[in-house]
């Protein structure tokens, strides 16, 4: 896991910046409905995407949470007065308190399947009848793009993806939640280079495969003999799927 405080500075524009976020955010205002009036973004990191459901929809009040003081420090500073530090399983909140929670790269992340569980049922929590939990998925899937890094890559270990759509859409069926739509976005700048990998490969980026792993310089050299060692390969695609809760009849 990666140390989101001493990340948070760089945090932005190792991942796309202002041009991914803006298509993030617009693919989960698409699945928000207009007359949502309060909105928790869980594990808001930088505020880079909080900012702009914010500025998207005056009329709504945005609060951003992040466990990384580092992160939370930043998002403050985009959105002063309304981010605070919380821990996504233990959400400091009331129930039915938001018309909508979302959650952007952050399942991904999790390790112990009963964390993304706690998560998905304290956001189901807070919301309020009828309100709206909007969540991206297939984080990892959406970087094998078919290309030739991802042939090289593919017989790396990889970490259970505990996002996947099928999981989430259990977990929240679970908490009384239905399936409320689904949308994609690009991750703009995020098309991987072979020497950006063999870099991000060297430093651990790639968690499950040490880089003193023999694997990990196997891997690199045959990055090396790649071609058009510097020109991106198509950017991922993420996935985004909404859950509502029902109104009480």
């Amino acid at each position: 896991m990666l140390d989101y405080d001493k990340e948070a500075d760089a945090y932005d524009a190792s991942r796309g910046g202002e041009a991914r976020a803006e298509a993030a955010a617009d693919a989960v205002l698409g699945l928000i409905p207009d007359h949502a009036r309060r909105l928790l973004d869980v594990a808001c990191g930088t505020g880079i995407v909080t900012r702009r459901l914010a500025a998207a929809r005056p009329g709504t009040r945005v609060t951003g949470a992040d466990l990384a003081p580092g992160m939370a420090r930043m998002a403050e500073a985009r959105l002063p007065g309304s981010v605070l530090l919380a821990d996504s399983r233990r959400l400091p909140f009331p129930g039915a308190t938001f018309d909508a929670v979302t959650s952007v790269w952050l399942l991904h992340l999790i390790d112990e399947p009963a964390d993304v569980r706690a998560v998905v049922a304290e956001c189901a929590r807070v919301l309020r009848p009828g309100g709206v939990y909007v969540t991206t998925v297939d984080k990892a899937a959406a970087h094998d793009v078919g290309s030739d890094i991802d042939v090289v890559l593919a017989p790396r270990p990889r970490r259970p993806a505990h996002d996947a759509a099928a999981t989430v859409a259990a977990h929240a069926a679970d908490h009384g939640l239905l399936p409320a739509g689904r949308a994609t976005f690009p991750g703009l700048g995020q098309g991987r280079t072979p020497r950006g990998t063999i870099a991000d490969l060297r430093r651990g980026w790639f968690t499950v495969l040490r880089p003193d792993n023999p694997l990990t310089e196997s891997l690199a050299e045959r990055l090396a003999a790649l071609p058009d060692q510097d020109r991106p390969r198509p950017d991922p695609r993420f996935s985004v799927r909404a859950f509502r809760k029902p109104r009480a009849d």
